[in-house]
């Protein structure tokens, strides 16, 4: 299989909302299996590892509550709740016993779509170490320092925003406009004083960076070995 290709799993009771889903999602190129109830979920949980899982709370026999507690308490498997108009409690509920969104009845299939890539950004993303290297630069983010050539630097809150993101995302050009929005500033050339400080603590030819690049007319890009 595709490792691009992400496994849904939708427990619904009603046959048409499941098949719309199913048929929906598979138009967005995601694997969709279904299932009737939560005892016909958990014999596919039993086989199958999904990426994740939407579960109608009102069905018969076990509730969409109760297969989510059960759930959580084995593996962190995203779960979306579909909820019927008003039922705020069941909502909180939800949340509260890990669910990670919910979705009220009746619902645009797009909505749903959203909320599906939004959980998949949400687990894709990389959890960064505690300390990195950029060349012989050690950085750490949590205690805002930078080690280099023996000395320890400081960073201030504007620069570990900036240096996360890129650290995230490694090659990819960050516009001054996308750095501006990052530590909520709009001026040109304080963005770019940013960049010039952080340039300072990284590399050891800050006037000839290796790592934090400018691309000209497009913004600066982050490199790592």
């Amino acid at each position: 299989m595709n490792k691009n290709i992400f496994h849904i799993l939708v427990v619904d009771d009603d046959d048409r909302i499941r098949e719309l889903v199913k048929e929906y999602l598979e138009e967005n190129n995601f694997l969709v299996t279904t299932a009737v109830d939560a005892l016909d979920a958990k014999k596919k949980l039993e086989i199958i590892k999904f990426d994740i899982l939407i579960l109608d709370i009102m069905m018969p026999g076990e509730s969409g509550l109760s297969l989510t507690k059960e759930i959580k308490k084995k593996n962190q498997t995203p779960i979306i709740l579909l909820t019927a108009k008003g039922e705020t409690g069941d909502r909180i509920h939800g949340l509260e016993l890990g669910a990670d969104d919910y979705l009220g009845k009746p619902f645009e299939p797009r909505e749903l779509l959203l909320r599906i890539k939004n959980i998949l950004n949400k687990i894709q993303k990389p959890l960064l170490p505690d300390e990195i290297y950029i060349g012989s630069a050690l950085i750490n983010l949590k205690k805002l320092d930078i080690k280099k050539n023996k000395k320890t630097i400081k960073i201030n809150p504007q620069e570990k925003k900036v240096l996360e993101k890129m650290l995230e995302f490694p090659g990819e050009v960050f516009s001054r406009d996308d750095i501006g929005k990052m530590i909520n500033i709009s001026k040109e050339r304080t963005i770019d004083v940013v960049i010039t400080r952080l340039r300072q603590k990284i590399e050891s030819r800050p006037k000839n960076p290796k790592y934090l690049q400018t691309i000209r007319g497009s913004g600066y890009v982050l490199w790592i070995e």
